[in-house]
């Protein structure tokens, strides 16, 4: 009676696996009757065997065949018999013809069927054919291949790891486990275990050796080796060879003519990806991850209780405020709210660690000074619930300038990437390349891989005591504008400041001004405005790098002195926003009280912070009298003994009426307008942006206002105020030209992306240095025409020969280009002169008299000599001075 049945596998040249096509799990074992073969085994193969089995299993694995049991051995229940392939191939008659089985010698000694001894004979009559052709078994001595059952030393990996090589699945432990026969030479075959890469599928049923008893398989682990089986066993495959694992098992991506295997698991839901591999594939992890978000995203199988994470945007900007650790910071969005951010997929050094530990401030100072006080993207990736140690907080992508913060930190050995649950979604989405980054840095020996720990920067705190500061005062006094960072502020004007290269801690109190103090916990309650202050202090000069001037000491070894952040004097800032005020005596002593008081009369005018209900009246009496013994004290005290070299290269943007010309630095500023310009444009584009202004307004507001030439908006302020026309002049405070507006045409400028908190006014008051414009309307229009023949459209250098904080102007002498050396004969202020359009100025300030300056009045005034002599411009008349 014929049977059909499926070949599963093939065990040696002579032998079958069969499955029902009506039940894949009922299998038999068929050997084919009358003949036998070399046998493959552990201990050592039989020649030919391998080749024998070839032949059988590339003519009928996965194949149906019709087979009938000729005999069966009474004492095993072994079955032996023939088959017939759909093709019209006969076994063993095919097997014997090609000479790879053999006929046995007692085959029809007790038959005494006559078709069975035909059958017998007509093998015989086949087996002498393959003899006398050499085929196969009869092609003489040889055909013996080494098989190693392991992967031996290190050599495997160091002739093997990254190539594709041949091989045949021999047995399907589970879907992500197989015993693999690699066909590397002809003369030797490694049959090892082999570990799937990329993948995790889950257990198959086993038993316990030690217990004899039998474990469950995992869900669905019983389904994915049979779809492993079904599609790869005893089929030829190719093996990317891409390392071991701890065990000393092969793990390699094994490819068939459809694909990677591993791809297929994941889609159907029937694995999960196994991060472990993650640096071994490199860029073929990919697909594996998409494949496996398929099957998420169907919920297909080991998916099927999968909660996908929101797809709602979470991207924003942020300004980060604080570095907490190698791996968290505070960030405030656009509205001010500040928040918690944890990075994504990383772990900074930790304290309990010993190898770690050491690394933890090298790591934060690392994450400092990349991000403290930038702009950064935040893409959410997810977020933490609140537990005993840890309060909720977000887990975050953070990138600055288009690069990933935390892929920065893994490269440079700062932080360890964290092994995530296998159902946690909330992972960085270029988890794989934070894996292969850490697995560089360890090779490496970067950060806390290197395995030494860094020298460990020790400050002394030279505030501690009265002694000790007056120590450090010495050398601190005698250096100008000292590095340092701020480490911690305690109130609007008081801060701790490192300073490196000293290895000194201080605490540095303000020069010349009084901060509100604060509550010393949220439950006390400060001065006012303290808070305001503190907040202030916090947002703008927390951990930010800064320089630090000292002047003095106190009385408990606070350090009395100026700190500029960003270059900026941060006491002046303060005042500046009615959150200080200026102590004259202390201010005048430090040598600041000019900015200082002409920083708090603009606090003043705009009524902020503590000056919020000033009354002018009250003081007008006594800011005169300070005004003058203010002006009097800048003329005639300022001298200057070296001649300044602080160029910056600028463009000019607009030449008042009465010459006073406005500047734009060119760099981070002008970067910085072009951005908010463009985003300042889309908000005005948007018609629900449109409302005018509500109340009346006052000079020194600030508002936004719409060039009558371009039709563009622009940042303004108010400068005057006519009421009975409702007209403001406004002057627009990036650029500097001015026009008039009505009322009904201008906008509130109280967003706070447009703010200048957020920008300062970009356009800088300048005056030329050493040189007076003419009075006489006509020649001051011709001098005003010419300055912009020679300035306009031009990228400029300007030499800032003085900064007149008071009157808020800068000196200045303007080159077409960098000037060599002390040469002024090139400046666009010598061709003024030159020209006729200017004169020398005839009543000199103190610091235009200093010694420095002797050689370019001396150039200047042989200038004006020769525009004399020529009758040029103001001169065409004759010498206007002789009177």
């Amino acid at each position: 009676m014929s049977l059909l049945a499926n070949v599963k596998s093939v065990l040696s040249g002579d032998t079958l696996v069969l499955t029902s096509p009506n039940n894949p799990a009922a299998e038999r074992t068929l050997s084919l009757a009358y003949v036998s073969a070399p046998r493959l085994s552990k201990d050592g193969d039989e020649p030919y065997a391998f080749q024998s089995r070839e032949f059988l299993r590339a003519l009928t694995v996965g194949k149906q065949i019709k087979f009938s049991v000729s005999y069966t051995i009474p004492n095993s229940g072994r079955e032996y018999g023939t088959a017939l392939l759909q093709d019209g191939t006969q076994l063993p008659d095919a097997a014997v013809q090609a000479g790879w089985v053999k006929v046995r010698d007692d085959a029809g000694r007790k038959e005494e069927s006559e078709d069975i001894l035909a059958k017998i004979d007509t093998l015989r009559s086949l087996e002498a054919q393959a003899k006398e052709q050499g085929k196969g078994l009869h092609a003489g001595p040889g055909g013996v291949i080494e098989v190693q059952n392991d992967l031996g030393g290190p050599e495997f990996m160091n002739q093997w790891k990254g190539k594709t090589v041949d091989g045949i699945i021999e047995r399907v432990i589970s879907g992500d486990r197989l015993l693999v026969r690699l066909l590397l030479t002809e003369k030797k075959h490694w049959q090892v275990m082999t570990l799937i890469a990329g993948i995790r599928a889950p257990s198959t049923e086993r038993v316990n050796q030690s217990n004899g008893q039998t474990q469950p398989a995992e869900e669905f682990g019983n389904e994915a080796r049979a779809f492993v089986e079904q599609r790869l066993l005893q089929r030829p495959v190719k093996v990317k060879i891409v390392g071991a694992s701890p065990q000393g098992q092969l793990v390699g991506a094994i490819l068939h003519p459809r694909g990677n295997i591993a791809e297929f698991l994941l889609k159907e839901g029937l694995a999960r990806c196994n991060d472990f591999h993650s640096t071994m594939l490199g860029a073929d992890m990919a697909p594996l991850r998409a494949a496996e978000k398929e099957a998420q995203a169907a919920r297909r199988r080991l998916h099927k209780a999968f909660v996908a994470k929101s797809t709602e945007s979470k991207d924003h900007d942020a300004t980060v405020t604080k570095i907490i650790g190698a791996d968290t910071i505070i960030v405030r969005n656009k509205a001010g709210v500040e928040k918690r951010i944890s990075l994504s997929s990383v772990r900074g050094p930790r304290a309990g660690e010993p190898s770690e530990a050491p690394f933890r401030d090298d790591a934060k100072e690392f994450l400092r000074k990349r991000l403290i006080g930038k702009h950064v993207r935040i893409s959410v990736d997810g977020s933490k619930p609140a537990s005993d140690e840890f309060e909720a907080r977000e887990v975050a992508t953070v990138t600055h300038n288009g690069k990933n913060i935390g892929l920065q930190l893994v490269q440079e050995g700062y932080c360890s990437v964290i092994r995530h649950r296998k159902d946690d979604t909330d992972r960085a989405p270029n988890y794989d390349e934070l894996l292969a980054a850490q697995e560089a840095a360890k090779e490496q020996k970067k950060g806390m891989w290197s395995g030494k720990p860094p020298k460990v920067k020790q400050y002394i705190d030279v505030s501690e005591s009265l002694q000790k500061a007056k120590l450090q005062l010495s050398t601190l006094s005698r250096q100008r504008k000292v590095p340092g960072i701020v480490d911690f502020c305690k109130s609007g004007s008081r801060f701790t400041i490192l300073v490196p290269r000293e290895s000194a801690k201080l605490t540095l109190v303000l020069a010349g001004i009084r901060a509100p103090r604060a509550g010393r916990t949220p439950q006390e309650k400060g001065e006012p405005f303290g808070q305001e202050a503190l907040d202030l202090a916090n947002r703008r000069c927390n951990q930010r790098d800064c320089e630090i001037d000292v002047h003095d000491i106190d009385k408990v070894g606070g350090f009395i002195g100026d700190l500029y952040v960003n270059r900026e004097s941060f006491a002046k800032v303060l005042v500046e926003e009615g959150l200080a005020t200026v102590h004259k005596y202390s201010a005048e002593k430090s040598g600041n009280a000019a900015e200082l008081l002409a920083a708090q009369d603009r606090a003043k005018q705009a009524r902020k912070g503590l000056w919020h209900d000033w009354d002018p009246s009250q003081d007008v009496e006594e800011e005169g009298e300070t005004t003058t013994a203010g002006e009097a004290a800048a003329d005639a005290s300022v001298t200057i003994d070296k001649k300044p070299e602080d160029y910056r290269d600028v463009i000019v943007t607009n030449i008042d009426s009465n010459g006073r010309i406005k500047v734009q630095e060119i760099g981070k500023g002008t970067d910085a307008l072009e951005t908010l310009m463009e985003e300042f444009r889309q908000f005005h584009l948007n018609p629900t942006n449109s409302a005018t202004i509500k109340d009346v307004p006052k000079a020194g507001d600030y508002v936004a206002a719409q060039f009558t030439e371009d039709g563009e908006w622009y940042r303004a302020r108010i400068r005057s105020n006519d009421r009975a026309a409702k007209v403001a002049e406004v002057v627009y405070i990036d650029y500097g030209n001015s026009e008039k507006q009505p009322w009904s045409k201008l906008r509130p400028l109280n967003q706070p992306q447009f703010t200048v908190q957020r920008l300062k006014p970009q356009a800088v008051d300048t005056q030329l240095s050493f040189v007076q414009l003419p009075a006489s309307p006509d020649y001051l229009g011709d001098a005003i025409n010419y300055l912009y023949e020679l300035t306009e459209g031009k990228r400029l250098v300007a030499s800032f020969d003085y900064v007149d904080s008071k009157e808020g102007v800068s000196y200045v002498t303007l080159y077409d280009g960098k000037p060599e050396g002390n040469n002024s004969s090139e400046s666009i202020n010598r061709s003024v002169v030159l020209e006729g359009h200017a004169l020398v100025a005839r009543k000199l300030k103190a610091w235009e008299r200093s010694k420095v300056f002797e050689p370019v009045l001396k150039s200047l005034r042989e200038a004006e000599a020769e525009a004399k002599e020529g009758r040029r411009g103001i001169w065409e008349y004759g010498d206007i001075t002789e009177d």
